[in-house]
């Protein structure tokens, strides 16, 4: 798992998720086949986050683009080159198989409650800024959710004032945190 994949993770356990990183969603054949990626490998999620309380799964994306121009609206226009980065978003047949497939396998185990609620998020460090708008729209309009800079920054103001945690973003937002200087 990477550092941003880290934060991401830290700051939805600190909204009350169990969180897991780097899942693999074992596809059946046929399933495969329905995609139209028949020898594809295991399907592997960032970020697979549940609320218990709501019976929320969330699948998240993580993308920090921080050395970059950021997401833009561009990537979620099939027709675009960019828009094989965001698979999940931009094919509803796959999102609906490899979350139906999820769901299957964390029922499985008793890692969920029975017919949870499975929503797409993406986490992204950096999007283009003029467009930031018009991005949250289409989420919105989509049923998904933008996990961007402004999200991002809340959660570590609120780890900077919140109790300890032993995990490396609350220890960096309290070392920023001039309250906590002397």
């Amino acid at each position: 798992m990477d550092a941003f994949e880290q934060l991401v993770a830290a700051l939805l356990e600190r909204e009350g998720f169990w969180v897991r990183s780097s899942v693999k969603v074992r596809l059946t054949t046929a399933e495969k086949a329905r995609i139209g990626r028949a020898t594809s490998p295991r399907w592997e999620l960032d970020i697979v986050a549940y609320h218990a309380a709501t019976n929320e799964i969330r699948i998240v994306e993580c993308k920090s683009f921080l050395f970059s121009r950021g997401v833009s609206l561009q990537a979620f226009d099939v027709e675009r080159r960019f828009a094989g980065r965001f698979k999940l978003f931009n094919d509803r047949r796959l999102f609906g198989i490899v979350s139906r497939r999820l769901v299957r396998q964390l029922a499985v185990t008793g890692s969920c409650q029975p017919k949870p609620t499975v929503r797409l998020r993406l986490a992204a460090g950096r999007v283009v800024a003029s467009q930031r708008e018009e991005l949250q729209r289409l989420f919105q309009k989509r049923g998904w959710l933008l996990l961007d800079r402004t999200w991002l920054l809340a959660g570590l103001i609120a780890s900077a004032t919140g109790g300890y945690e032993n995990n490396m973003a609350t220890v960096v937002a309290k070392l920023l945190d001039e309250r906590n200087l002397e």
